[in-house]
């Protein structure tokens, strides 16, 4: 009896000591995934980091400038004339919106009444 409870406690022990090995194999894996994603979000990064400076590289004010003059024919553009800008006071207003209800919240509290009996209890 004694022989088999040694036995079925090795058995045991070499169980627990294979899942403790498959449990470090598992969160290795996971570090290095997680390695590699943080290695891919900084070559991400960077990349983003490289364009932006493309773009402001490409939209410099004296390149656009000399773009404008050299394509000038083909864009027909025209110069801004303060003529062309209106006051603010000539925007159109909003329409009006619907008439408030006396409550103040859109008449809400009519709705609570349908809702409710002469005493505040909800109606069933």
């Amino acid at each position: 009896m004694r022989g088999a409870l040694h036995f079925l406690a090795a058995a045991a022990v070499a169980l627990l000591a294979f899942w403790a090995y498959q449990v470090t194999y598992d969160a290795q894996a996971a570090l290095d995934r997680v390695a590699a994603r943080r290695a891919e979000i900084a070559r991400e990064r960077e990349a983003i980091a490289v364009l932006e400076a493309e773009w402001a590289w490409l939209n410099r004010p004296d390149r656009i400038a000399e773009l404008t003059a050299r394509h000038a024919d083909a864009l027909a553009l025209s110069p801004m004339a303060g003529a062309r800008y209106r006051p603010f006071s000539d925007a159109p207003t909003r329409p009006p919106d619907a008439p408030a209800a006396a409550d103040g919240f859109g008449g809400a509290d009519a709705d609570v009444a349908a809702m409710s009996d002469a005493e505040g209890r909800p109606r069933r």
